[in-house]
């Protein structure tokens, strides 16, 4: 198996346990490969609306980052294959900004994801994932729960098409994220015509989907993102599947993998 979505403890937000206590881990559960894939740093301009600030890396941080990752690379050559990468917030308004630190920092990574976290109502961000009250917010920004699921798929939509160069990742990262708190906000309307339409984008850009175990664990989600009747959609289509556990500590790695087990690539596409 091989996963494409680990962070460190390069992220604010994560835990604080060892790059080296990830690698075992991930060896003692057989994994044929990983891509450490970071929350890049926010780009230049934005102001982090949760609370801590602690949505992404640090800006001086990054250097270092890629540092340590260079030297876990080569010490475990042999033994398992490791992919220094990066998970970049696509945020409307920013896409220059994007573009910019894509160019910059795109050469020394391996791999990437394009994600969507915060989304654009009434003139103000809100991350859209980072509590239930949060999410609250937006609906009532909105005037409604499913405004709040349009504009979601509208801007990842937006993250497929946008020309953010040559270094633009290549794998959208957990395309049904707008339902980690669905079983307080249940939906009355269908979803799936929704993702498949921006499946038809992903399939169009020749773009991968990062298919994420960790909503399984969240307490208000518990499917994976996407969830299996998108699952099925994407399947269908033959967009390229990558399984990520979207691990925070060494002890989330392999989230979701039994249920995904032969539904992914065992290896990252290129």
């Amino acid at each position: 198996m091989y996963d494409g979505h680990v962070h460190t403890p390069y992220c604010p937000h994560g835990s604080n346990h060892p790059l080296r206590a990830y690698v075992e881990q991930a060896l003692k559960l057989g994994y044929k490969g990983l891509t450490f894939a970071e929350h890049a740093p926010l780009p230049e301009g934005f102001n982090d609306p949760v609370p801590a600030k602690d949505s992404a890396m640090e800006q001086g941080k990054l250097s270092a980052y890629l540092d340590e990752l260079r030297t876990l690379k080569k010490e475990y050559k042999k033994d398992i294959p490791i992919r220094i990468g990066l998970e970049v917030d696509f945020i409307e308004g920013f896409e220059e900004e994007t573009h910019r630190f894509l160019n910059e920092t795109g050469p020394y990574l391996d791999d990437s994801i394009l994600s969507v976290h915060f989304l654009k109502a009434g003139g103000k961000y809100t991350c859209l994932d980072y509590s239930p009250e949060s999410f609250g917010e937006l609906v009532t920004e909105l005037g409604s729960l499913e405004a709040v699921y349009d504009q979601y798929f509208k801007t990842l939509t937006d993250s497929v098409k946008a020309s953010l160069g040559t270094y633009k990742p290549r794998r959208i990262g957990h395309p049904s994220l707008v339902r980690k708190f669905h079983r307080r906000f249940p939906v009355s309307f269908p979803v799936l015509p929704k993702i498949t339409a921006l499946y038809k984008e992903i399939k169009a850009h020749n773009l991968a989907i990062d298919v994420n175990g960790a909503g399984l664990i969240k307490p208000l989600c518990g499917e994976t993102y996407p969830y299996p009747e998108a699952l099925d959609a994407a399947e269908k289509l033959g967009i390229p599947l990558v399984y990520g556990s979207d691990a925070h500590a060494p002890s989330q790695l392999g989230t979701g993998a039994v249920f995904l087990h032969g539904r992914v690539s065992p290896v990252v596409p290129d």
